[in-house]
């Protein structure tokens, strides 16, 4: 169910209505908008009848919400959602490129790349601290000290930081050392660790499990939104199947389709989705042009000697040539690359 308040309304109208949806035992939402407030309502109703509020000063009209995910959805609200992530601008009218290597590995190798980000014109820096392997024989990740050198690289470089938490020992460190919470796509459904990043002020990057529908990601979407954070991005980062061109098939489709039924901000993991460095550039100026916010690239100075995922990862010579290509299709659009946060 949804409330909506007319334009005008008043503070102290959109709390009493709040007031009076949780004395009820259900939950509130308050989703402000360009032109109105919405209030989502969440919880079990049985035997409750929050419609009641619709008599309630500042109340424009009470509607039943047809969708599962009722947060998610542009019945909630019809604007785009602008996540601030460390101060950088996702969604809106602008796009973003997101740099860094699959795996931190030392503070040299995290500067070194950090500083061909920053001069090649990426916003922010995305790397693993931990690092969900398919072989538990792989590398796993650093953990908190490689959280300790990001923190030294958004410092230095004034890049803010994207990672992974994997549970939620590790999301509680992410808290304190990074700028945004990346759930991956093998927890995309690990419901209890999406409501404990609900539950954090963090931005959260939400990535499409290997073999998750849409409506499958958007429900996990609504899982984080339920415990309070509405500071969520979504991320397509390729599925599984049949085809073995590729490490997966990057279905760009599902842009268009997300950007017409939420709100919510979406970026493009051609890295991920392609898993050949030769195919990242063209398919992230392929994601611009179907409408993503932004693409998340893996990008590493000496690929052939990185511990994770080094065939899918470009130079830092082709990372620059991405972000010129991509945000000239941007400007076709009528779109704009983001400004990265100055040198401090």
């Amino acid at each position: 169910m949804l409330v909506v308040m007319e334009a005008g309304a008043a503070p102290e109208q959109i709390e009493a209505v709040v007031r009076h949806i949780e004395k009820m035992g259900l939950k509130a939402h308050p989703i402000p908008g360009a032109h109105r407030t919405a209030i989502g309502i969440t919880g079990h109703q049985r035997g409750k009848d929050p419609g009641i509020v619709e008599t309630f000063p500042g109340v424009k009209e009470v509607i039943q919400v047809s969708q599962a995910y009722k947060l998610v959805s542009r019945e909630a609200k019809p604007d785009d959602t602008i996540v601030s992530v460390g101060g950088v601008d996702v969604g809106g009218n602008g796009i973003i490129v997101v740099g860094g290597p699959c795996a931190v590995e030392s503070l040299d190798q995290s500067r070194t790349i950090a500083e061909q980000i920053k001069l090649g014109g990426g916003q922010l820096f995305r790397g693993g601290a931990y690092k969900p392997r398919t072989s538990p024989y792989s590398f796993q990740g650093l953990g908190e000290p490689g959280l300790e050198i990001l923190a030294r690289v958004r410092e230095e470089f004034d890049l803010p930081i994207v990672t992974e938490a994997i549970d939620e020992t590790s999301l509680k460190l992410i808290e304190q050392y990074a700028d945004c919470i990346q759930i991956g796509a093998r927890n995309m459904q690990n419901f209890s660790l999406l409501k404990v990043a609900g539950k954090s002020r963090k931005p959260v990057l939400l990535k499409r499990g290997m073999s998750a529908t849409l409506e499958e990601l958007l429900l996990s979407a609504e899982y984080i939104m339920s415990e309070g954070n509405y500071n969520v991005m979504l991320c397509e980062r390729g599925v599984r199947t049949f085809a073995d061109h590729t490490r997966n098939t990057l279905d760009l489709s599902i842009v268009p389709a997300i950007k017409r039924i939420t709100h919510l901000p979406i970026l493009v993991d051609p890295s991920h989705g392609t898993g050949k460095r030769n195919k990242v550039l063209p398919m992230s100026r392929a994601a611009i042009a179907v409408g993503a916010d932004g693409v998340l690239v893996e990008v590493h100075h000496k690929p052939e000697e990185a511990l994770s995922d080094g065939p899918q990862a470009i130079s830092p010579e082709v990372f620059e040539q991405l972000v010129r290509e991509v945000d000239a299709i941007a400007r076709v659009l009528g779109r704009t690359l983001q400004p990265a946060l100055a040198a401090s």
